[in-house]
C-alpha cells in the first residue's frame, strides 16, 4: 500500500523484513510447539525492489535446530499484478529461541 512505500513507490525494506520475521516466527512456534522469539537476523540481502501492487510471497525452511534455538532461512518473492513470473527479492536467515511462560529459554522437544 502507498503508506508502506518510499518516495519512489518501492516498498520499505523494513515492511518486507517484518513479513519475513512473522513467517519465520510461525514456523518456529509450530516446530517448537510454543512461544519462540527472534534473537538474530543474518545474511539479509535485498535483490530487487517490490512495488505498490506487487504480490509478495514468503517461504521459510528450518536449517538447524539446537537445544533451545532454531535457524530459519527465509525468502521473499514478488509477482507483478499482471504477470506470471515470480522474482526473488529478499533473503535472510533468522534465529529463534523457544521460551517458556516466564520468558526463559526452553528445550525444543524433537520427534524421534
Amino acid at each position: 500500500m502507498p503508506a508502506d512505500t518510499n518516495a519512489y513507490g518501492d516498498i520499505f525494506g523494513g515492511w518486507l523484513v517484518s513479513q519475513m520475521d512473522m513467517a519465520a516466527g510461525l514456523i518456529a512456534a509450530r516446530f517448537s510447539r510454543g512461544r519462540a522469539v527472534t534473537i538474530a537476523m543474518d545474511s539479509m540481502q535485498f535483490h530487487k525492489p517490490v512495488s505498490i501492487g506487487d504480490e509478495v510471497t514468503v517461504y521459510g525452511e528450518i536449517k538447524r535446530v539446537g537445544r533451545t534455538s532454531m535457524t530459519i532461512a527465509v525468502e521473499a518473492w514478488r509477482r507483478h499484478r499482471y504477470e506470471e513470473e515470480r522474482v526473488k527479492v529478499t533473503q535472510a536467515v533468522f534465529t529463534f529461541v523457544a521460551i517458556d511462560d516466564e520468558g526463559r529459554p526452553r528445550a525444543i522437544e524433537q520427534e524421534s
